[in-house]
């Protein structure tokens, strides 16, 4: 796994502007000009900001005349995201076990309240 790719990626999305932009070319390739819009910032700090996700491998622009193009790059996230599912499955294991020692526990607690809630044989 190459690490320092991961952890350009994570550091990239770590960004909430740069989850944003992410989130806004899922929906297809746009031109910087309309992905600045929604945003309270300078063209030139969008440009850094997609210069970063550039560099992370996340996306990729070009520039046709004046306007210049972003879109992701279909396979940005792969390595992150076959990371993340390692640890998914490691913490689902982790726990479904958990729930099965927590239901044996309250067996075990349910049983022993029935033994001394029973009343003894004979006793008036």
């Amino acid at each position: 796994m190459d690490t320092q790719r991961l952890d350009n990626t994570f550091a990239a999305l770590a960004d909430p502007t740069r989850r944003a932009i992410v989130d806004r070319l899922s929906g297809g390739p746009i031109s910087v000009t309309e992905l600045a819009k929604p945003f309270s910032m300078s063209l030139p700090a969008i440009h850094k900001h997609i210069g970063v996700l550039e560099d992370a491998g996340l996306i990729a622009s070009e520039k046709v005349g004046r306007v210049r193009t972003c879109r992701i790059k279909a396979d940005s996230m792969q390595a992150a995201a076959k990371w993340l599912e390692h640890y998914s499955r490691f913490w689902d294991s982790k726990l479904d076990d958990f729930e099965k020692f927590l239901s044996q526990q309250k067996k075990e607690k349910n049983k022993s309240k029935t033994k001394v809630n029973k009343p003894k044989r004979g006793a008036t």
